[in-house]
């Protein structure tokens, strides 16, 4: 671990008790595929859910979601039939949010597999479009902000027609909130962040920075089957790629450490026919999720044993007779995180995602972890009253 660190990193709060950010992405498939619903996110551990993903249509440029069952008409217990109401995800939410009035929703739009879309927003009317339909969107659907998954800007030219998309929701939002709510007109904006230098380095990060609320850095998959050797996916410390190394990029580039939030793995990536950490492999370990990945909430594997490096900040579990280790954040790992965050004045952590993780009530949850860690969280108030939804029970609060 590095003796001296950079005075960039220093808190803006100083004298102060920081509040610090849970946010979790909460994906719309995950109630088919992992049975994983809404009332399985623990909401008290939570600050914010960024719930993926919304989707760009390329012809117009409009925000589009991507499966209606899921986020605005199934049924869930409690769910009372009346007309024009929204049922889905979304109401689960929101009603959870009610209840709990720091937790805020934001609709993150992008992700891995619609980020291609991204590129027909040089047209300028497309760029109005997607704007205009991002903001209905939240007004219809109950939530307190938006989070922009663009992965990734390719040039100078895509990453200042990110800073201009940013502007206009900036504008958007801002406009919704003083005619909606003008009592709490702030609605959140955020993106989700590169880790790897190749991609932040394109970025015009202060120019994003005067419209953000904050970031969400995707501190994982520094390792995977599409590397030569069987290294650490989400290592703390290290070159080129770590935690430490991308926190102190972001600041030296246009932001600051209160408006960083770490990305945490609930997962591993796994490497099968390896000696070790750092040795190559032969293969990508079965997995349980795809080729190369399990679930966090599944490991150490059975016959593994889990070790931790604290050199690098990383965690792995190997099994010596099968030559296979696996690459996640334990316990161990994430309370050096947890550290580095509280001491480094860095705001918080996003988990991706929320499925992944042990059950609140295991002493091995990392939400539950991070959350005791870093407590006292964020309390700012989230939105309940949306006066322009076109969903009756929405408008009704």
């Amino acid at each position: 671990m590095p003796l001296h660190l950079s005075n960039l990193f220093k808190s803006h709060h100083r004298g102060k008790v920081q509040e610090h950010v849970a946010v979790g992405y909460f994906p719309n498939w995950s109630i088919y595929q992992r049975n994983y619903k809404p009332a399985n996110v623990p909401v008290d551990r939570l600050t914010h859910i960024l719930y993926a993903f919304a989707n760009i249509q390329p012809e117009d440029g409009r925000v589009v979601l991507t499966d209606l069952w899921s986020d605005q008409q199934i049924k869930y217990d409690g769910d009372q039939e009346q007309p024009d109401a929204l049922y889905g995800n979304f109401n689960q939410f929101l009603r959870f949010k009610r209840q709990h009035r720091h937790l805020k929703l934001l609709l993150s739009i992008g992700g891995w597999s619609y980020s291609g879309n991204f590129a027909c927003l040089a047209d300028e009317q497309k760029r109005a479009r997607f704007v205009d339909s991002a903001v209905q969107l939240l007004a219809d659907n109950g939530l307190d902000g938006l989070d922009i998954d663009w992965e990734y800007p390719a040039s100078k030219q895509e990453a200042q027609i990110y800073v201009t998309l940013l502007r206009a929701l900036r504008k958007q939002l801002d406009a919704y909130g003083a005619r909606a709510t003008p009592e709490d007109p702030h609605y959140l904006l955020t993106v989700a962040a590169p880790a790897a230098p190749q991609k932040y380095e394109v970025l015009d990060i202060g120019g994003m920075d005067e419209v953000l609320d904050f970031w969400n850095l995707m501190t994982y998959d520094f390792s995977g089957a599409w590397d030569s050797a069987a290294n650490a996916q989400a290592n703390l410390w290290g070159s080129p790629l770590s935690v430490q190394r991308t926190v102190e990029y972001y600041c030296k580039h246009g932001t600051k450490a209160h408006k960083l939030v770490v990305g945490i793995p609930l997962y591993g990536r796994g490497f099968d026919g390896t000696q070790g950490p750092g040795a190559p492999y032969a293969r990508a370990a079965p997995g349980s999720l795809e080729a190369g990945v399990y679930s966090y909430k599944e490991l150490p594997l059975p016959g593994s044993e889990e070790h931790y490096d604290a050199r690098a900040g990383a965690a792995y579990s190997y099994n010596g007779q099968q030559g296979q280790l696996v690459s996640y954040d334990s316990v161990e790992s994430a309370s050096a995180k947890a550290q580095f965050i509280a001491e480094q004045g860095v705001l918080g952590v996003m988990f991706w995602e929320l499925s992944g993780d042990r059950p609140p009530a295991d002493a091995r949850s990392l939400v539950r972890l991070f959350a005791e860690k870093l407590a006292p969280l964020d309390t700012s108030a989230n939105h309940v009253r949306y006066p322009e939804s076109r969903f009756a029970n929405v408008r009704s609060t």
